[in-house]
Parts: C-alpha cells; sequence; structure tokens
C-alpha cells in the first residue's frame, strides 16, 4: 500500500485553502452574498470570485513553472495579490 507522503508545504497549503473555504462558508452564513458585476464579464458572488481565483492563481503557478525560471515565491506573491483584486472589484 502507498501512502501520501504529507510534507510542511503540502499541509500548509491544503491547510489554508481548508481555511478560506471554512472562512467563506462562515461569512456566507452571517452575510449572504449578493450577485453583482465588477471587472470581470460575467455576474459573481464571492464564492465565485474565490474559486475563480484559486483557478488562476493554478494557471499562474503552472506558467511560471513551465515558461520561465523565475521563482515560485514571485508566483504567489502575484497570486494572492490577484487574488485580493479579484475578490474586491472583480
Amino acid at each position: 500500500m502507498s501512502w501520501m507522503v504529507w510534507t510542511l508545504p503540502t499541509a500548509v497549503f491544503f491547510s489554508t485553502i481548508a481555511a478560506m473555504l471554512a472562512g467563506m462558508t462562515a461569512w456566507e452564513v452571517i452575510s449572504p452574498s449578493v450577485e453583482r458585476k465588477g471587472f470581470l464579464p460575467i455576474v459573481t458572488t464571492r464564492g465565485d470570485r474565490l474559486f475563480i481565483g484559486l483557478l488562476s492563481a493554478a494557471y499562474i503557478h503552472l506558467a511560471v513553472i513551465g515558461f520561465t525560471s523565475l521563482s515560485i515565491w514571485l508566483a504567489l506573491a502575484v497570486s494572492v495579490v490577484w487574488l485580493l483584486i479579484l475578490m474586491r472589484w472583480g
């Protein structure tokens, strides 16, 4: 039988995603979101923008790893800034 090896970065990554989902769930229960149109070409809720942000962060990381020799930490910084912009004005 093969077991997945949980390194510290992997545990931090999945713990952060779980905390974000738990926080968004609590926020939704306390204050239900209203659909709105920002700079994205579709009407979205907070959850939609979080999903789009996480998905685009994955693509940013893949692009940095696949096409450049830049540090993965730069991809993380760009992804965090993009997620914040998307959540606020998306």
